[in-house]
């Protein structure tokens, strides 16, 4: 309390308002859950940002949250219970990933970025791996293509230009040094106009007729086909490898809706080596991430994920669906004394996946009373998003179970703010 305070008193008057009891209560509060609360804390996501890299990516659906409290004690992570013996963390998981995508084996990651780097470490140290230079890009967090090839010892060799890149340029490229042919998801960055790009079967061709492994960064880890919801094509895992790819690596926290993650499915004697590798057991999940993959992709297999993965659930509502929503959201407030007012907007995707590509929704506008900063000092934080100067609530990313929540905090924001109705 004496530190805010302290800024308080420092700050211009020019810079800051002089907050009120409540405001000031709440500020302390939120810096008291903020340094010494258990976290990370829970909040809701009224962004509309489905993939908010910031907000933890996916939201997990029941069935992994269930089984991230089954495996929090003790569980059978390396134990076979049929012979009693040493077993496999990765062996119910790798059968359930192999059967639902048709990939000869399995291997699971902390991370997408740990994925390739093993990948490339385990096969192509000291020598050439050949990648498009318009696929020699930075996503998220600083992850550069280059940057990680070089970590791994590999050398990276670039061909064609940033905007066209043409079959023979990665044939003039492959010499007795050449230990991979890498096809990169450019995540964020989209080149538009002027282009050309290789498709996958024409690259696995090419890299086989040498002996070379194909292997695809595919990035998002789409398993099921965005051009229904209304969006643009994404390169699922299963087209991947049915074009020929060797090896592909891709998120579990995107386009999947499972648990941070790097996934690779390809070819079981390739994925043993990377298993036998010394950097394999550096980059292996725990058995909260194993369990929660494994209820996530089991939701695939049963043929539910777009009811029960909660990302899928999230890209397919209908515009109207949350239309009724928002209105029942304004309803409700204006029942208790705060007015708010709807509009047509757009939720994105996120995440690195899908980059331009938007979704039609009902935006909610807040009155210019509550803050931004306000919200986010509630117990639970409403992180909202600004649009057109207004601060705005995009129902599309807040769960069905979270709109008591979103309401209370709503009104709790405007007392703070504003002691009689908006």
């Amino acid at each position: 309390m004496r530190s805010t305070l302290q800024e308080y008193r420092s700050a211009s008057p020019r810079e800051v308002h002089a907050p009120s009891v409540d405001e000031f209560a709440a500020i302390v509060r939120s810096r008291i859950l903020r340094d010494w609360a258990v976290g990370p804390r829970r909040i809701i996501n009224a962004t509309g940002v489905i993939l908010h890299t910031n907000l933890a990516r996916a939201p997990l659906g029941p069935a992994a949250r269930e089984a991230i409290a089954v495996a929090s004690g003790y569980c059978d992570l390396e134990y076979d219970l049929t012979s009693g013996g040493r077993g496999d963390r990765q062996t119910r998981v790798g059968r359930q990933l192999t059967s639902l995508t048709g990939a000869e084996a399995a291997f699971v990651t902390v991370s997408a970025s740990a994925a390739v780097l093993l990948i490339i470490t385990a096969l192509a140290k000291r020598r050439e791996v050949i990648v498009s230079r318009g696929q020699s890009v930075e996503i998220g967090g600083g992850f550069r293509v280059p940057v990680v090839l070089k970590q791994s010892g590999a050398k990276l060799v670039e061909v064609g230009t940033t905007n066209r890149t043409r079959l023979p340029d990665y044939a003039e490229a492959i010499n007795a040094r050449t230990a991979a042919i890498l096809n990169v998801h450019t995540s964020n960055f989209r080149i538009v106009g002027f282009t050309e790009t290789v498709a996958l079967p024409e690259l696995a061709n090419l890299a086989h007729a040498h002996g070379l492994p194909l292997i695809d960064d595919n990035g998002s880890g789409a398993l099921l086909d965005t051009e229904r919801f209304g969006l643009a094509h994404e390169p699922t895992v299963p087209e991947a490898l049915a074009a020929g790819v060797d090896l592909v690596a891709f998120s579990g926290d995107k386009l999947m809706g499972g648990p941070q993650s790097g996934l690779i499915l390809g070819r079981a004697s390739l994925v043993n080596r990377l298993r036998g590798h010394p950097l394999a057991r550096a980059v292996r999940p725990d058995k909260v991430t194993i369990a929660a993959l494994s209820a996530t992709v089991h939701s695939y297999l049963a043929g539910n994920a777009e009811k029960t993965v909660p990302v899928w659930r999230m890209i397919a509502q209908s515009s109207t669906q949350i239309e009724i929503r928002a209105r029942s959201l304004q309803t409700q407030a204006e029942t208790r004394g705060l007015r708010l007012h709807l509009e047509p907007g757009e939720s994105t995707v996120g995440g690195g996946s899908l980059p331009g590509e938007t979704l039609p929704t009902t935006l909610v506008v807040l009155p210019p009373s509550i803050k931004a900063e306000t919200l986010r000092a509630l117990e639970t934080p409403i992180i909202a998003r600004t649009h057109a100067g207004r601060i705005v609530i995009d129902p599309r990313t807040v769960g069905e179970e979270e709109e008591s929540s979103l309401l209370e905090g709503l009104l709790a924001a405007l007392q703070m703010t504003h002691p009689g109705p908006d």
